[in-house]
């Protein structure tokens, strides 16, 4: 299967980022930009977005561009910085703005932005097994 093609497959596949309302907006061999809309279900206690919710979107970025290279990739180290609070009806999108393949380990960071600001800092390493995804 083609690189690019191989988010869409796992979007509708992924029914947790389906219930977010992820959309793909760009998406290449090696980077893959993701979009979502805050929701009110979506926020603390606080009345913020919970930091699960932009983890989420990050995550999802960093997976897609992960497997973009052909081979099933799976997660295996992330952590994430919050710089700024989001709310309800904030657009946020996420870009792997770094993706570093090797042999078997890739490395990605992730930006997470509302318009232009950086929002959140993403910061993921995937294991490449010997599975190709197929069409």
């Amino acid at each position: 299967m083609k690189g690019e093609k191989i988010p869409h497959k796992m979007l509708s596949q992924d029914a947790y980022s389906q219930w977010l309302g992820i959309e793909i907006l760009e998406c290449e061999v090696g980077r893959v930009k993701v979009g979502m809309t805050i929701r009110k279900e979506m926020l603390n206690s606080m009345d913020k977005a919970h930091g699960g919710i932009s983890y989420s979107l990050a995550d999802t970025a960093f997976g897609f561009t992960a497997n973009t290279h052909g081979k099933y990739a799976v997660s295996i180290e992330t952590s994430i910085n919050h710089i700024e609070a989001l709310e309800e009806g904030d657009y946020i999108t996420a870009e792997a703005t770094v993706n570093l393949q090797k042999t078997k380990v890739g490395f990605n960071i992730v930006e997470v932005k509302r318009e232009n600001e950086l929002v959140a800092l993403f910061k993921g390493v995937v294991y490449r097994t010997n599975k190709d995804w197929e069409n």
